[in-house]
């Protein structure tokens, strides 16, 4: 059974912007807050039930970053490692039995994404519970980047990071991993929706 306040949930605000023309993705503003800030009041709206310490990863302007009032993590892999690399720098400063990550450039995702990962998390008893979504041909897929994960994989991502390892699917496919659709009514269709680059981070204000 999954205790209160025994996930940490991390904000993966680390990644180049490549398609961003190279900007701080997490300093961007959304709707008048900069994208990491607003997801990570979207994080504490979930705290105290299952949600106790949050943290950002980040590799850039970290004391704008810190000026949100939890602490701040850069990436222990060097050179931009992408996403894994949030997961593996949340897993090292993890002091809960669980991991919550969540990227800054999906600023719309459920309320609730701690809860019902961690419901099917608990019903599987598995190592990872990861969100899915319908995306625009119909079709379910797995959101990666949105995963609960337990700390005990940290030794497991070490080793697969130090072989070179990058992509998350690969990883997580080494785990007893369930998939969690988040299609129900009621579900916003746009809430794993990710903007990768400024018009498309417009497109979903208002």
């Amino acid at each position: 059974m999954i205790e209160p306040r025994s996930i940490t949930a991390i904000v993966l605000a680390g990644g180049r912007g490549t398609r961003m023309g190279g900007v701080d993705k997490g300093q961007q503003n959304f709707n008048g807050l900069p994208l990491a800030l607003h997801t990570l009041m979207r994080l504490q709206t979930q705290q105290g039930d299952r949600v106790g310490e949050l943290m950002i990863n980040a590799n850039r302007n970290l004391a704008a970053y810190e000026a949100f009032g939890v602490p701040v993590w850069p990436d222990t892999l060097a050179d931009y490692a992408g996403p894994l690399a949030g997961f593996l720098t949340g897993l090292e400063r993890c002091e809960t039995p669980l991991l919550l990550t969540v990227p800054c450039d999906t600023p719309l995702f459920p309320l609730d994404l701690a809860d019902r990962l961690a419901e099917a998390m608990d019903s599987a008893d598995a190592d990872i519970a990861m969100a899915a979504a319908r995306e625009e041909d119909g079709q379910i897929r797995p959101q990666p980047v949105f995963c609960l994960l337990r700390a005990e994989l940290l030794e497991s991502l070490v080793a697969f990071t130090q072989q070179g390892g990058r992509k998350i699917d690969k990883w997580t496919v080494q785990h007893h991993t369930v998939v969690v659709p988040f299609d129900q009514p009621g579900d916003d269709p746009r809430a794993f929706f990710n903007a990768n680059t400024l018009a498309e981070l417009q497109s979903l204000e208002g």
